[in-house]
């Protein structure tokens, strides 16, 4: 059976202590459903800090299969890199990671598109990390993409490469400044490279589910940056909440368990659109030094502010969380108050949801509820009535207006500052 573990805001939240400091370890196979490496999920295991991009975190568990599923977007030179750099750190990989075949290749064509595209949006720009996600996606919709199989066909993969080229610069002329010769002839040295890691996931899933596999699915990025439920068009370019996970891996409903929601504290968000809860105080550089708020991928200063728990509520709509995990409680330690945002008001009048357009999410008047802070650590504790009492009502007071539990805290960077509750 399946845990599928989500972000349940924008990113960021600390889903790689879950899934690889107390999931991994009993995890058979770990999987990838989508997105590509635009997202950053560091894990420190035996004093060694390791940086996972497109791999799944499972790696760190010598006994786990993983998976890089057909939802997903590789680019092959990063995907090399990382492996050698898990390597150099004496992580053997060997014979344990696999890419589904029908997985779409981003190449450093759409790297470059993606600096353009966003040139071109001028003050609207996304932000988005220029890794050439949304550009594959784009060219995987229009259906001129290619995926991994079809590197394997020499002849038929140059041709779809160099009409793929043609397109791109036709329409931006001279601005590309791309030989596609040249990234053709470095893939006829990757893709006898990458003869035993392309597989066709059906049987290996398949597999894994008939023997009754624990079966962990690490989700990247987070549902508030789904190209559908999220603050569009400020998001990826990916399905990132469970819908993703159903259709980027042939894993089927019924054998999923339990999808756990990963929820930060307090909200952080990278990259451009509203952000209702941002503080742009001293509230919120204090949660930015404090938190070390900077990006794993792109290294980028993380905009912060309250908790907001409107956005919770409708994350958990979307993805029908069974569990959560809330972290970086510590963060929140020195603190005197402590606001939670609870509903949205627009003209006077309340919201039911979160709204889809961006006029009105800009615009909203926020109600918070304030809490009286704990200013003792957390750190350290071992169990949930280890931690001070007013930490214990912030927690409990989230349980009830969310209609979910939490099942595990995250105290501190450490793999030994997670509470599990029963």
């Amino acid at each position: 059976m399946a845990t599928v573990v989500l972000g349940a805001q924008w990113g960021d939240e600390g889903k790689g202590k879950l899934v690889a400091d107390i999931l991994c370890e009993k995890a058979q196979l770990c999987c990838r459903a989508q997105g590509g490496n635009n997202a950053g999920i560091p894990h420190v295991a035996n004093g060694i800090t390791y940086d996972f991009h497109i791999l799944p975190s499972g790696l760190v568990n010598p006994s786990c299969q993983n998976l890089v599923g057909s939802g997903c977007v590789v680019h092959v030179p990063s995907f090399f890199k990382e492996l050698e750099a898990l390597k150099e750190k004496g992580l053997d990989t060997t014979g344990r990671i696999y890419i589904s075949d029908r997985a779409h290749v981003v190449f450093d064509l759409h790297q470059l598109v993606d600096g353009l595209e966003e040139v071109e949006l001028g003050q609207g720009f996304i932000g988005t990390t220029k890794k050439g996600i949304g550009p594959t996606y784009s060219t995987k919709m229009t259906r001129s993409g290619v995926r991994m199989a079809d590197l394997f066909d020499q002849k038929g993969f140059e041709t779809k490469l160099r009409r793929l080229a043609d397109g791109f610069k036709k329409r931006f002329g001279d601005l590309l400044q791309y030989d596609v010769e040249d990234e053709i002839a470095r893939y006829r040295e990757y893709v006898p490279k990458l003869q035993d890691y392309v597989i066709d996931q059906v049987p290996l899933v398949k597999s894994a589910k008939e023997s009754k596999a624990m079966i962990l699915v690490e989700g990247a990025n987070a549902i508030m940056l789904d190209i559908d439920a999220g603050s569009y068009p400020f998001v990826t370019s990916s399905n990132t909440g469970l819908g993703g996970v159903l259709t980027g891996l042939t894993l089927g409903w019924r054998n999923i368990r339990e999808v756990i929601g990963v929820v930060k504290a307090y909200t952080t968000r990278v990259g451009s659109g509203p952000f209702p809860t941002e503080q742009l105080n001293e509230v919120g550089e204090k949660l930015q030094s404090i938190g070390r708020e900077f990006g794993v991928t792109t290294g980028r200063k993380r905009r912060c502010g309250w908790l907001d728990l409107v956005v919770i509520k409708y994350s958990h709509e979307c993805n029908d969380y069974t569990a959560l995990n809330l972290t970086k409680l510590d963060i929140l330690d020195e603190f005197e108050e402590i606001k939670v945002a609870t509903q949205y008001s627009y003209n006077g009048e309340p919201l039911e949801s979160f709204p889809a357009n961006l006029d009105i999410l800009g615009n909203v008047d926020i109600t918070y509820e304030t809490f009286p802070g704990w200013q003792k650590p957390t750190t350290g504790a071992k169990a949930f009535y280890d931690l001070p009492l007013n930490a214990r009502k912030y927690i409990e007071f989230i349980e009830k207006f969310v209609g979910v539990k939490i099942k595990y805290i995250g105290t501190g960077p450490g793999r030994e500052s997670m509470i599990a509750r029963p």
